[in-house]
């Protein structure tokens, strides 16, 4: 049975604007992490090639919500990218989103400039191809594989 001064304690807290703001302020940095974990979660696309792009999009809706006010956010992020950097970003989720039509189509020259993205692709490439000659062929590859941008891959 629940005591009542703890129950009126309770009202007291739910009743201050301070709480509330919390609230918001919680909710504001939670509901962009939450989409991402649904969509990792749900499987509903392969997850390689969405990932990197996805993280991006959550720190830039973070930023947006909060007015680009990076004191209220910077926290946060520093705790979003020590996970990234220990857990989540390897080579491979950069060239997942390179090779990803969808993304690299609608924005190449944004990831084609993306120093990070373009190591990673190329630690993929030297990772799975191991003779100088066969990289090269990769490499010359993603010329052509960029240069067809007038073809709209995955879009109708």
């Amino acid at each position: 049975m629940v005591k009542r001064s703890s129950w009126k304690e309770s009202c007291v807290i739910l009743l201050q604007e301070s709480f509330w703001k919390s609230v918001v302020y919680d909710l504001k940095l939670a509901g962009p992490l939450v989409k991402v974990l649904r969509t990792v979660e749900g499987e509903r696309k392969p997850i390689m090639g969405y990932i990197y792009e996805a993280m991006d999009r959550v720190k830039e809706t973070i930023a947006k919500t909060f007015g680009e006010k990076e004191d209220a956010y910077k926290k946060t992020f520093e705790m979003i990218d020590e996970r990234w950097q220990c857990q989540l970003h390897q080579p491979l989720h950069a060239a997942g989103l390179y090779l990803n039509p969808e993304f690299f189509y609608d924005d190449s020259e944004r990831i084609m400039d993306n120093e990070e993205v373009m190591n990673g692709l190329y630690a993929c490439i030297a990772r799975l191809v191991h003779d100088v000659e066969g990289q090269d062929k990769a490499i010359e590859e993603l010329g052509a594989y960029s240069s067809a941008q007038d073809l709209h891959y995955g879009k109708p």
